[in-house]
């Protein structure tokens, strides 16, 4: 049991869904199995069983499969980045190009654009952080002290980086990735480490945009395996930060830390805090511009809405402080629900009338 423990505080949002998903679906298939047996239930269960066992042996996995890519003695290099569907990529292409054994990864798996950040060195910031997140943001469903958690297992990883390691920060034209940056090259502090810093989004527009075809990519996790592998042969071609460099990102982390919003956006090279409500105009008229379905009394699902304000808008923000900002909408009375405010398939919205 204890070990199961270990196992499960290790998820992250994502992965609780996937394996709980896959778990129930199997238990749901024994289920309908039972219920029209004609033969003896020990026939029936065999492949529903295994799938169960597999989904236990996976998670179970998970701590040696995490710990494989921590920081270790013999690291030539270690790459900083944020975002769980960035580091699956940059995974992926480490192993396609034989470098598991010595380059290894540091997630920053928080998305740094949302939430307060004021006192983040302090436990007193990140159960501040920790606390805003289960208040406003339905899809964090974490244990209270998960921020802690993370923080503890950054600093952690950060002090298992070996003396003559090379030290790789990718970051991306948005809120998070920038902030992310400048929290690494803060806490690295006074490490006489060789650190660099790469745009594997830039990176990859430059190469493949044509004037005919391009893609803009608003963070890295968009970016697809086969051209994230050009951009880490271009380590060497990083930009390698020097004292000056380290010191001004510091400081640009001391400052953004001092602020007490919610809300961040990049634009023209800089991290912008922005009004928690910044997005409230923008989300009503895209509500404005679309057609609800017929025979629905004007209500549009909210995911809908959502799903198109992320496909327009330049920033990386996440669709889950959309959903937050069109929670507030409603509480705020601008605009009607019908449905129940759980999760964004639940419930449809309109503006509010008379």
């Amino acid at each position: 049991m204890l070990a199961i423990k270990k196992a499960v505080s290790t998820l992250r949002d994502e992965e609780v869904k996937s394996y709980l998903t896959q778990i129930l679906a199997g238990i749901g298939e024994l289920k309908e199995q039972y219920g029209q047996l004609e033969r003896p239930l020990e026939e029936h269960m065999a492949e529903p069983v295994a799938e169960l066992i597999e989904q236990y042996s996976s998670l179970m996995s998970l701590p040696a499969q995490r710990a494989f890519w921590d920081p270790a003695p013999d690291s030539t290099h270690v790459h900083i980045l944020c975002g769980d569907s960035f580091g699956g990529s940059m995974k992926q292409v480490l192993k396609e190009f034989g470098w598991t054994d010595t380059h290894k990864l540091i997630i920053l798996r928080e998305n740094y654009a949302i939430g307060p950040l004021d006192q983040l060195d302090t436990p007193v910031g990140r159960k501040l952080r920790s606390d805003w997140f289960r208040q406003h943001i339905h899809e964090y469903f974490t244990v209270s002290d998960e921020c802690e958690r993370e923080y503890t297992e950054l600093l952690d990883n950060l002090e298992q980086i070996s003396e003559q390691a090379q030290i790789v920060i990718w970051t991306g034209s948005n809120a998070s990735e920038q902030a992310g940056q400048r929290l690494a090259v803060h806490l690295l502090g006074n490490r006489q480490n060789e650190i660099i810093v790469l745009d594997a989004g830039a990176i990859c527009e430059k190469l493949f945009n044509q004037p005919h075809a391009f893609i803009n990519y608003c963070h890295s996790g968009e970016i697809p395996s086969d051209k994230l592998r050009e951009a880490l042969l271009r380590i060497d071609g990083g930009s390698r930060l020097t004292a000056t460099d380290i010191a001004r990102l510091s400081q640009g982390w001391l400052t953004i830390s001092g602020q007490s919003g919610v809300l961040r956006i990049w634009r023209e090279d800089a991290l912008l805090e922005v009004p928690a409500d910044y997005y409230d105009s923008y989300l009503l008229e895209k509500l404005d511009s679309l057609e609800p379905p017929p025979g629905n009394d004007g209500f549009l699902k909210s995911a809908r809405l959502v799903g198109e304000a992320i496909g327009y808008c330049e920033q990386y923000i996440g669709d889950a402080y959309f959903e937050h900002r069109v929670r507030e909408l409603i509480y705020s009375g601008v605009l009607e629900i019908k449905g129940v405010p759980t999760a964004m398939r639940f419930y449809s919205i309109r503006r509010k009338k008379g």
